[in-house]
């Protein structure tokens, strides 16, 4: 069973850490001394072409919840980002409009997910609670009352632009005027090249705020509405009119195949091309329509106010759009000279942008090999070191070390050189349940660096698995960001290698590569080893 240490946050470490336990008994009484190594490595950027899977099974928290993502963000090192969603909607499983049924208002409401241990979607800390008040003549049903209103909000957490000048957003809502066959690929990755869309359905000025709403009557203190931490949109009645209460009785309403033909979908986007990224819970989104229609009781006619509520959840189709433009940033321009051979800066980046490979040369773990064979130079620990490019990476106002979050894999590539996603393996590291990474931060003249834990990987290259003879082969290493998603049915452990959040995951880093001209912080291996005394 894997740890479920190993797949949460990183564990975070602000002094050297011991040599991992592999190894340790060598260091007991004085029986070995130790020696440590920092040896050159190769690190190159790989190119993603901003695409990656991001639909349902995609779009992940840490948790093994569903997320997306909204918003754009600009800045000099990676360029532009902007992201939307796509969903389907059907309606509820029983519905009866009445007779004479006409819209009265229509409202979607994007939610936020319940901070976690793992993920902040909303600053918590920050409320703001002026207090209830009271209203009279509140409709409730079909009467009114006297009713008292507490409303609380609170700040979402952003990614990328502060301060009044980048408070608000536009968001739009449009229909989707393609069928979203679920089936074809262009609707799985996050391109999505094949869907188009039409009308504005509606608009709402989003203030970087989501509120909760609760409702009681003042006469006994009965619950009467109560809203879950959202944003609220109006959307077009007179569409809904037309496309929902004007088609009662026909076919296009009767089941689930024929509405989402009918009506395929909703997008939502933000108007800006800078401000800042954050993520919402799709499956927790409403949709509500508002209307009136006769009911007749006993022979009485009577006009009575209903409620629709669409279903936007788990079994619609989702999707994550992303659209990038490069042409003016650093990585646009380095985007041509990427090589195998080394790249002196890395640009890693989640929700479809660059990964960072790993090669350790083959003349190092030669030598590894011989010191091994002929000093009896038992590798303790060994991690690869990487430094961050603090002059160039961004700096979130909110953020803290915990919330970059990486993953390391094996690097399969197929036949054509290209890699092979469905063959992504953990590490032995990982699977032995040591740490993935350990953090390090900025210290005098030393910027932030992280210690990814390769300690059993190197052992079984060099000294072969569980003391036999066999070598592991000398294969690259993947990096990106993102966290391994636990499942919660598994005590936290993790679904596989392949399911990670990096679909959704709003960081991104500039590191110091392979860079012959920063010997100090360039990346490099250090291996930890020890000799027999007076070896």
């Amino acid at each position: 069973m894997l740890l479920m240490a190993v797949f949460g946050s990183a564990l975070l470490y602000n002094c050297e850490p011991d040599p991992d336990s592999l190894g340790q008994q060598l260091f007991d009484k004085d029986a070995a001394n130790a020696h440590e190594l920092a040896l050159p490595i190769i690190a190159y950027n790989i190119n993603n072409n901003d695409s990656i899977r991001s639909d349902a099974l995609g779009l992940l928290a840490t948790g093994g919840s569903t997320v997306g993502v909204l918003g754009a963000f600009k800045e000099g090192q990676f360029g532009m980002q902007k992201a939307s969603y796509i969903t389907q909607l059907r309606m509820p499983a029983s519905f009866d409009f009445g007779d004479n049924p006409v819209v009265d208002s229509v409202v979607m409401v994007i939610r936020t997910p319940a901070n976690t241990a793992d993920d902040t979607y909303y600053m918590a800390d920050k409320v703001v609670a002026p207090g209830a008040y009271d209203k009279d003549d509140f409709p409730v049903g079909n009467d009114k009352a006297t009713v008292s209103i507490e409303k609380k909000t609170y700040p979402i957490f952003k990614y990328g632009k502060d301060g009044d000048a980048f408070k608000s957003m536009k968001i739009n809502v449009n229909e989707v005027t393609s069928f979203l066959d679920a089936g074809k690929t262009e609707f799985t990755r996050s391109t999505a090249s094949g869907v188009t869309t039409g009308a504005l359905l509606g608009s709402g000025v989003f203030d970087g705020n989501v509120s909760s709403v609760v409702i009681n009557k003042k006469s006994d203190n009965t619950p009467v509405f109560e809203a879950k931490l959202g944003f609220r949109i109006n959307l077009d009645k007179t569409f809904f009119q037309q496309k929902i209460l004007d088609q009662k009785g026909k076919p296009v309403l009767q089941d689930a195949a024929n509405f989402t033909r009918y009506f395929n979908g909703i997008k939502l986007s933000v108007e800006e091309n800078d401000g800042y990224l954050f993520q919402f819970s799709p499956n927790d989104m409403q949709l509500i329509m508002y209307y009136k229609s006769d009911k007749t009781v006993n022979g009485t006619v009577t006009r009575s106010r209903e409620t629709i509520n669409f279903d936007l959840g788990s079994n619609n189709f989702h999707l994550g759009q992303y659209t990038y433009d490069r042409s003016t940033s650093a990585l646009g321009n380095a985007i041509p000279t990427f090589t195998k051979d080394g790249d002196s800066r890395i640009y890693l980046q989640g929700m479809g942008g660059p990964s960072m490979g790993v090669k350790i040369p083959d003349n190092i773990i030669n030598d590894l090999r011989d010191n091994f064979k002929n000093n009896k130079a038992a590798i303790v620990g060994a991690r690869i070191r990487v430094y961050v490019d603090m002059n160039n990476t961004f700096v979130n106002a909110q953020s803290t070390a915990a919330n970059r979050k990486f993953t390391l894999t094996n690097l399969p590539y197929d036949k054509d050189g290209k890699m092979d996603y469905s063959k992504l393996a953990f590490t032995s590291d990982t699977n032995a349940g040591f740490p993935l990474y350990y953090y390090y931060a900025k210290k005098d003249d030393t910027p932030e660096y992280y210690d990814i834990v390769v300690t059993k990987t190197i052992k079984n290259i060099v000294e072969g698995k569980d003391g036999t003879p066999t070598l592991d082969p000398n294969d690259p290493l993947l990096f990106n960001l993102g966290t391994f998603v636990k499942n919660p049915q598994n005590n936290g452990n993790p679904y596989g290698a392949r399911y990670t959040s990096r679909a959704t995951d709003m960081n991104r880093v500039v590191l110091i590569g392979s860079d012959s001209s920063n010997e100090q912080n360039r990346i490099k291996l250090v291996v930890t080893y020890s000799t027999a005394n007076n070896k």
